[in-house]
């Protein structure tokens, strides 16, 4: 696939898959995500790929669902256009991630909001810059209930999700290293190589060992309920969409990117 709107490259038993709309501040448009998922699916089909590296050129990771897009290719979508849009392009391509045969790792840099806190927490591990931050303003930018995909209370614990989904605030790549969500804090020259250097040290084992090592460990949260907790705040999310609030929040965004006063929503990492 001649791929637009990621970058895929193989290095050696590694595969990086980059968010590549830098100009856009690797906002996730509908290309964007096809691209995504078809490379995911196709280094884990891959037999020399041991690891899959989740990454974003230039300065940020990902600001998050490209809004300004969805406006103009969905400007009215009825309560099934959009659950049906929302299940396939954020919920499916979420889980293909997290139910990847191979270990996962997000390279995250700059800002990683909503969505893209999102994507980054299917991985399995993630290892980010000192620059990095992290947020999901949903509630406060969209009247919406979070994100398609509640992953956080399992990444943060559920009195720090509360707080940062309730505040809309932002957590440092340190936030995130003590909380657990984060596995490495590098400078950001070093984050390329150090990322590397752990996926090629993950490739070195034998990948089987890996696999069912990793089909093991996401029993855990599947064994206390996790699939069902997800596949529950989606339609919840679904729900919030038909709020008076959420509508009033749209109809603004619409006006203000009509006159092009500001970047409102979730897009904007100064959100």
């Amino acid at each position: 696939m001649d791929y637009q709107d990621i970058l895929y490259e193989r290095i050696g038993p590694v595969a990086r898959i980059s968010h590549n709309r830098p100009q856009k501040r690797n906002a996730q448009g509908r290309q964007l995500l096809e691209e995504l998922d078809h490379a995911v699916v196709h280094a884990d089909r891959d037999p020399e790929i041991r690891v899959i590296v989740l990454a974003g050129v230039g300065d940020h990771f990902s600001a998050g669902h490209d809004l300004k897009e969805g406006v103009v290719a969905r400007p009215n979508p009825t309560v099934e256009e959009r659950f049906d849009y929302e299940l396939e392009h954020f919920y499916d391509y979420c889980l293909r991630i997290y139910d990847t045969s191979k270990p996962t790792i997000a390279q995250v840099q700059g800002a990683c909001i909503a969505a893209g806190f999102m994507v980054a927490n299917m991985c399995d591990l993630m290892v980010a810059a000192d620059d990095a931050s992290f947020s999901d303003p949903t509630a406060h930018t969209l009247g919406a209930a979070a994100v398609e995909m509640l992953i956080h209370p399992y990444v943060l614990g559920l009195r720090k999700a509360k707080e940062f989904l309730f505040t809309g605030q932002r957590l440092s790549a340190m936030d995130g290293l003590e909380l657990g969500m984060v596995n490495r804090v590098v400078p950001r020259a070093q984050l390329e190589a150090e990322t590397l250097q752990l996926a090629e040290r993950i490739a070195a084992a034998p990948p089987f060992a890996l696999r069912i090592l990793k089909r093991s460990l996401n029993r855990t949260r599947e064994a206390q309920g996790f699939r069902t907790a997800l596949q529950a705040h989606f339609d919840t999310h679904q729900l919030s969409h038909t709020s008076f609030e959420y509508n009033k929040v749209r109809e603004e965004r619409k006006k203000a990117q009509a006159s092009g006063k500001t970047s409102f929503g979730r897009s904007d990492p100064s959100g």
